[in-house]
């Protein structure tokens, strides 16, 4: 495509992050982004990606790399029997690690908070595929054998949303020069959390947080 339109492609995934980060995924029209980048072509978006879909998975693909480069690393330094703590270190710090290295302002983890609230964003989140998170995310199910499935499943969704939200909330205050950013600090306060979440004692045993699906 050449240095241009290479230029013009992150131009336009800057824009979006933003614009989808601070408005919502659905509120934002193609057009609102290409004029947001300074592009007088209302069409950018199509010509570059071929649609919104094409959009959104190129947003959420191009730390990719990174990410998977410093979950390799962190797992290289797994002893032979890694606690809860060390599986958890392992998803959560190459994610909070990228939002550290981000230039500010950071829309990133704002962009995900929006993304996980409509269907469409989650739908595209799970079609990513990152063979060694899948492998460490077994690994700690099956150390949490105990935990009754349907509550695990549960503590998982609430562990998820709980990673999203937090550095969505410590990204927006870093903007706001509120707090002196410290994400590895903010990384560990998350593990810390997410180990009591998912090894905490159970008392109620239910799926509490599936919806209900109708037989055919």
């Amino acid at each position: 495509m050449g240095q241009h339109g290479d230029r013009v492609r992150q131009s336009l995934l800057d824009s979006a992050e933003e614009l989808f980060a601070t408005h919502g995924i659905d509120a934002v029209s193609n057009r609102h982004i290409a004029e947001h980048a300074g592009n007088a072509n209302h069409s950018a978006v199509a010509y570059h990606f071929g649609g919104r879909d094409e959009l959104i998975r190129a947003l959420l693909e191009r730390h990719a790399t990174e990410t998977k480069l410093r979950r390799t690393q962190l797992v290289a330094v797994l002893g032979e029997n890694p606690d809860l703590r060390d599986l958890l270190s392992c998803l959560i710090l190459p994610w909070t690690d990228q939002l550290a290295s981000m230039p500010r302002p950071s829309w990133r983890a704002r962009l995900l908070q929006q993304l996980r609230s409509v269907p469409s964003g989650m739908e595209l989140i799970s079609m990513m595929s990152d063979p060694l998170e899948d492998d460490l995310i077994q690994q700690t199910r099956a150390f949490l054998a105990d935990v009754p499935p349907p509550v695990l499943a549960g503590r998982a969704w609430i562990m998820g949303r709980m990673v999203t939200d937090v550095c969505a909330r410590y990204e927006s205050l870093v903007q706001q020069d509120s707090i002196d950013p410290d994400w590895t600090g903010l990384a560990y306060f998350i593990i810390d959390a997410a180990v009591g979440i998912l090894s905490a004692p159970v008392t109620s045993v239910g799926d509490f947080l599936s919806a209900r699906t109708s037989a055919n």
